[in-house]
């Protein structure tokens, strides 16, 4: 049988790398199976669901170089769910209700769930009436999971669940269950939040004639510093956001794919066709995976020096801006072997080419003192100011200078002389850009320094 996985997003915001990773495990898993890859967009609720939001979700997946073989939409396929919620009724599977939640908790409570109340009433169709399964009474649902092992819920616990809006639209519950069974899905690798939805689904199917199952599989939470689950309302997680930002797509996908799982070898960073080769669903770790964004940054940083200079000057140059916005390309091309040395991502580069495209910023106040307020440092800026008109104007003419003052008087001198031309402690190197920008523009500079001590 032919491997088949679906990833099922709702097109109510933009992507999440949740989501995402979600995606990468159906994606890597279908690949390395031969099998089929299918986009269904979950996107009934009308109310919620954005056209644009689903070209957003389109260009992420694209972004992190996932394809995929089929694609459907729920809303082309409605009339399928609503029939079988129809049928349901008709075969007493499922029956109509009209209490309201404050019907339900006057009777049962705040926390107790819905008491089967209308099972035994003729409930007719009208204004603020749903539709909800009958659950058995007793016996258990349950599945093997891949990630999680044996799981079960006694159906005594699970309440007659809402299958149709009062508004005539189907929960997503029927809309799974019923496209899962009707595209032969083998396959559902999905969050581990979507585990209490799974017995419905079963149950739903089972209603539906299937015979079986798709073997599950519930992905570990990723979670933020605090050890919280990744929220939109408090962290960082639009896929878009850290392409805006400057991370590179395989960098993201290489890192996405290491919550929840890595290589046996421990080798995490290696070429996407090795850890197609490599990845298994029965090798996913169930505890939380913690989105560290520094191990990102870490991940970015490595494939950008993985690039060559061109591929990196041709991909970062959107990234590299002055005041006056692009950066010559001439200078760009020479600077960015230095830059491509030191960025994690590409929205970095502005800030480590400024002192060079425009002028140095203003130092970090304790930086200055740290640096400027050694002994020697004024007597290590007269002196380079007092030679800087005579040097050539070579980064190796340049750098015999600076250092050279330094050891005539026995002091570091590169550092102050740093921090009076780019106005940092650390970056770029300080010759090769330093010949690139004017004579007087230097001199300036160290004056200027010089002045403030």
């Amino acid at each position: 049988m032919t491997t088949r996985v679906r990833f099922s997003p709702a097109p109510t915001g933009y992507l999440h790398v949740g989501g995402a990773r979600s995606a990468l495990f159906n994606w890597l898993f279908a690949r390395k199976s031969g099998g089929v890859f299918v986009l269904r967009i979950e996107d009934t609720d009308a109310d919620r669901s954005r056209p644009e939001l689903v070209d957003a979700i389109h260009n992420s997946l694209e972004w992190l170089g996932i394809d995929w073989d089929e694609e459907y939409r729920q809303s082309d396929r409605f009339e399928h769910y609503v029939a079988a919620a129809s049928e349901f009724v008709d075969r007493g599977l499922a029956y109509r209700c009209d209490c309201s939640q404050d019907d339900v908790k006057a009777r049962v409570g705040e926390n107790a769930g819905y008491d089967g109340h209308c099972r035994a009433r003729d409930v007719q169709p009208g204004t603020g009436v749903v539709v909800r399964f009958r659950t058995p009474d007793d016996g258990v649902t349950g599945w093997d999971d891949l990630v999680r092992g044996r799981v079960e819920f006694d159906n005594a616990t699970l309440e007659d669940f809402v299958i149709v809006r009062s508004s005539g639209v189907p929960m997503f519950h029927v809309a799974n269950a019923y496209d899962d069974l009707d595209m032969g899905i083998t396959h559902v690798v999905r969050g581990e939040d979507l585990v209490n939805t799974t017995p419905r689904v079963l149950l739903l199917r089972e209603a539906m004639g299937a015979e079986d199952h798709p073997t599950y599989a519930h992905l570990p939470l990723i979670v933020n510093e605090q050890r919280k689950k990744l929220s939109k309302r408090r962290d960082d997680v639009a896929v878009g956001d850290y392409a805006d930002r400057g991370y590179l797509p395989e960098a993201m996908r290489n890192y996405l794919l290491t919550l929840g799982w890595g290589p046996k070898d421990d080798v995490e960073i290696r070429p996407i066709g090795e850890l197609i080769e490599l990845f298994d669903l029965a090798d996913i770790n169930p505890a939380p995976a913690f989105f560290d964004i520094k191990k990102l940054d870490h991940f970015n940083g490595e494939y950008i020096r993985m690039l060559s200079v061109e591929e990196f000057v041709e991909r970062s140059r959107p990234f590299a801006s002055g005041p006056d916005g692009a950066v010559d390309p001439g200078l760009y091309q020479r600077l960015a072997p230095w830059v491509q040395e030191r960025a994690r991502r590409y929205e970095e580069i502005p800030a480590l080419i400024e002192w060079v495209v425009s002028g140095p910023p203003e130092p970090v106040e304790k930086d200055w003192r740290k640096v400027m307020g050694k002994e020697a440092v004024p007597e290590i800026l007269d002196r380079i100011i007092e030679r800087i008109d005579t040097v050539e104007w070579t980064s190796d003419a340049l750098s015999e200078l600076i250092l050279g003052v330094g050891e005539e008087l026995g002091a570091k001198s590169q550092l102050p002389a740093r921090m009076a031309i780019t106005g940092r402690r650390s970056g770029l190197p300080l010759f090769e850009p330093m010949a690139e920008l004017e004579r007087d523009d230097v001199r300036t500079r160290l004056k200027t320094a010089r002045g403030r001590l």
